[in-house]
């Protein structure tokens, strides 16, 4: 069956799900997104992921042209089109049509499309062994001039530091700030096991804020243990006892090396085990329900 794909204002096959050449999205990737899964016929934090959308679209002063309570309906509608209960769906408004020049006055009526589908991210074998990673030279976009925070349509800065990874035959890599503090991977926040407690990049040397990574500083909360938003350098990525990152594809994944340095004992650790089951707990009965 064609996928149905939510253009504008309804659903069309997605054979027809077409954006014009002067969209300023294509163009100039002036634009934001969100990506958000659905689990047991739920849509997990949805209305935290509009709430982002519209934070960035407002950041780069986009209006977007539903309500979050039509575009709440509007990703329903197209998660039923395509009987989805478990998968992903990619939300996207960009500036719309315009011409070549940058004047986003140019453009008239922005673009809204909603994608519904199926994902598979990582191998399991990820999951259970854990990924090896690399450090990346690309840096950071420095929040001074393009805040990594703004969830925008120009990703080309983690593109260039997903092909060193690709390169390099590994999974995934770290992003370091300009000052040389770890930021985040390519696609993932990052978190670090250090004795009784854990550690994450603050959101101020150009993360994204991350909805899994959110759901995952509640969970270490209710179990008891405490997350440090705290500025590190790969030294303490070297010595960390557990590492794991987050995101809303990825959802927690463990990192057993860095750089070709075994992170603790070089397998997956334990508080990453038990936060990953506990997260998919959360994932199956929580959430936005799809159907009546």
């Amino acid at each position: 069956m064609s996928l149905m794909v939510y253009l504008n204002d309804g659903l069309v096959p997605e054979d027809e799900a077409k954006v014009s050449v002067f969209d300023h999205g294509v163009l100039y990737g002036d634009g934001v997104f969100e990506g958000i899964r659905a689990y047991n016929g739920r849509i997990f934090r949805l209305e935290q992921h509009l709430e982002r959308l519209y934070d960035s679209a407002r950041a780069i002063m986009l209006s977007v042209p539903l309500t979050i309570e039509e575009l709440t309906e509007a990703t329903l509608e197209t998660c039923r089109a395509n009987e989805l209960t478990d998968g992903y769906m990619r939300l996207v408004v960009t500036r719309g049509r315009g011409d070549l020049g940058l004047d986003p006055r140019k453009c008239q009526e922005p673009t809204i499309f909603i994608i519904a589908d199926s994902i598979k991210f990582y191998p399991q074998e990820y999951y259970d062994n854990g990924l090896e990673v690399i450090t990346c030279t690309t840096r950071r976009n420095s929040p001074d001039a393009l805040d990594p925070a703004i969830k925008s349509l120009n990703y080309l800065n983690n593109i260039l530091a997903k092909i060193e990874t690709v390169r390099a035959g590994v999974p995934e890599g770290i992003m370091l700030s300009s000052d040389g503090y770890v930021a985040e991977c390519t696609g993932d926040n990052i978190f670090l096991v250090r004795d009784d407690h854990v550690i994450t990049p603050p959101i101020s040397v150009g993360n994204l804020r991350g909805i899994t990574r959110q759901v995952v500083m509640e969970l270490l909360a209710e179990m008891g243990i405490e997350t440090h938003e705290e500025l590190f350098r790969l030294l303490e990525v070297y010595n960390a006892n557990e590492m794991f990152l987050t995101g809303t594809a990825a959802e927690i994944v463990p990192v057993v090396t860095v750089d070709g340095r075994s992170i603790g004992d070089g397998r997956p650790g334990p508080l990453t085990g038990k936060l990953r089951q506990r997260f998919h707990e959360l994932t199956q009965s929580e959430g936005t329900p799809i159907y009546d």
